[in-house]
């Protein structure tokens, strides 16, 4: 997932009821321009999950789609999960298993990335245990969780100079604010409502985010 310049990581809505018309939005949004990574993350504001078999209908509609376009899948919290569906990784938190335990069931291959919320310190101790990706948030207000942390943009610069694992910004991010975290350093932008809410449509969603990632600086 390390690239030079600035990409775009779509999260998924926390709640899909009609799996067909999120497919067709989700289509829509990867033919939108370059998409680095889609995490499947199934789970209200307050923290419930959804069903294994939920997600599973979810996986096995987007995951090929997603994949022929050279878009990488990760399942949030279930390493279980994205091993039995074939993704090609995991997004884990604080509180979830532990890094060490996501990677013996992923496998050395897959991507294991962490939360790390606002502080440096947690990102230095994912990425000294192996992390692809620490990510840091929220850095703003979001309608999809109650984030435990508020980040801060020099989080960022201080991990672009001093660190090479690559940094996630997450947590409100939108068309309009998302250019001081692009030149702040961020490698990957973690957008979900973002994108899926978007008055223009998904597809228009992604092709602005790239246009902003494009003119970095």
């Amino acid at each position: 997932m390390m690239n030079q310049e600035c990409r775009l990581y779509l999260i998924t809505p926390p709640v899909i009821e009609d799996v067909e018309a999120f497919a067709r939005d989700c289509e829509q949004a990867l033919d939108g321009g370059d998409v680095a990574c889609l995490q499947i993350r199934l789970k209200t504001r307050e923290g419930v999950a959804a069903s294994d078999a939920h997600i599973e209908a979810v996986a096995k509609r987007i995951l090929p789609m997603a994949q022929a376009k050279d878009v990488a899948v990760l399942i949030n919290d279930r390493p279980d999960l994205a091993k039995k569906f074939g993704a090609d990784g995991v997004h884990i938190g604080q509180d979830d298993v532990t890094l060490k335990d996501a990677r013996q069931i992923v496998g050395d291959d897959a991507i294991v990335g962490v939360t790390c919320h606002d502080s440096r310190h947690l990102g230095m101790e994912a990425g000294e245990a192996g992390a692809d990706y620490v990510a840091f948030g929220a850095f703003y207000p979001t309608q999809t969780k109650d984030p435990k942390a508020k980040a801060e943009l020099e989080t960022l610069t201080w991990w672009q100079q001093f660190i090479e694992v690559p940094c996630v910004a997450i947590g409100g991010i939108t068309v309009e604010n998302a250019k001081p975290l692009i030149d702040a350093g961020a490698d990957f932008l973690a957008v979900s409502s973002g994108v899926w809410n978007y008055a223009d449509g998904p597809k228009a969603a992604v092709e602005a985010f790239n246009v902003l990632m494009q003119s970095k600086g």
